[in-house]
């Protein structure tokens, strides 16, 4: 059994962990959080926020602290920290574990336009609607920014920064929202299609649900692939099966 677990954080899934093995006797458990949210949501156990300084600086703090197990339950788009962890558990020899909660799939009535990135998603947008809701985050609105003619309506936790579309209305909400709120923004904006990753989980998914109702084409941002040799369990569960923990 580990005697130290560092959580790579900021998911409902990584505090969820962080909960059910901070209880245990005898197991230290450190999270990370990247400090890109002014107000994180309370985490049980010791927190550090902030960066590592890449692969090299996450290996070092594995064997400064004695870490005997490291957890990624980062964002599904978190590519680089996720690239990060997978080479300081090779370099140190910490057993490693991928948290990821499942994606969305289709349903009957969805009308889903699959983007490998923001890129692809923002040459999409021009042949779907002129009004456009981007739940993507605060992040990477510079993709969308040259794209003048557009009406962007951008929902995100924390304000963003330049460069973003010259046309947007901000949202400052955080999740999670009902499909009756999400259905309402929709009309209200007159949002003629809709702008995602594939983030999973049931907090932000009424927006596609709404979608669906409404009849609005979705442009979905697939999440990028893991690093090669890496796999991922979908839930609190396989993470205490791979660490040799039995469940609370």
């Amino acid at each position: 059994m580990p005697a130290h677990v560092l959580i790579l954080g900021g998911t409902t899934e990584a505090r969820r962990l962080a909960a059910g093995l901070a209880s245990r006797p005898g197991l230290r458990v450190t999270t990370s959080l990247a400090g890109r949210v002014a107000r994180p949501g309370a985490v049980a156990g010791e927190v550090r926020i902030g960066g590592f300084g890449g692969a090299e600086g996450l290996a070092d703090w594995l064997r400064t602290h004695q870490v005997d197990a490291l957890v990624d339950a980062t964002h599904p788009f978190a590519e680089s920290i996720t690239a990060h962890a997978a080479h300081a558990a090779a370099a140190t020899g910490v057993p490693a574990v991928v948290l990821r909660r499942p994606g969305w799939r289709p349903g009957p009535g969805d009308r889903w336009h699959d983007a490998p990135s923001l890129a692809e998603a923002a040459e999409t947008l021009p042949a779907l609607g002129r009004r456009v809701f981007l739940s993507t985050g605060r992040l990477g609105l510079a993709t969308f920014a040259h794209l003048t003619d557009l009406h962007f309506v951008v929902r995100s936790v924390e304000p963003p920064e330049p460069p973003m579309p010259p046309d947007t209305e901000l949202i400052l909400a955080r999740g999670p929202f009902t499909v009756a709120a999400e259905t309402e923004l929709l009309r209200t904006h007159r949002i003629e299609v809709l702008v995602t990753k594939d983030s999973g989980g049931e907090a932000t998914a009424a927006k596609l649900t709404a979608a669906r109702e409404l009849v609005l084409p979705v442009v979905v941002v697939r999440r990028p692939p893991l690093p090669p040799g890496v796999t991922a369990v979908p839930d609190v569960a396989g993470v205490l099966e791979r660490l040799g923990l039995s469940p609370a």
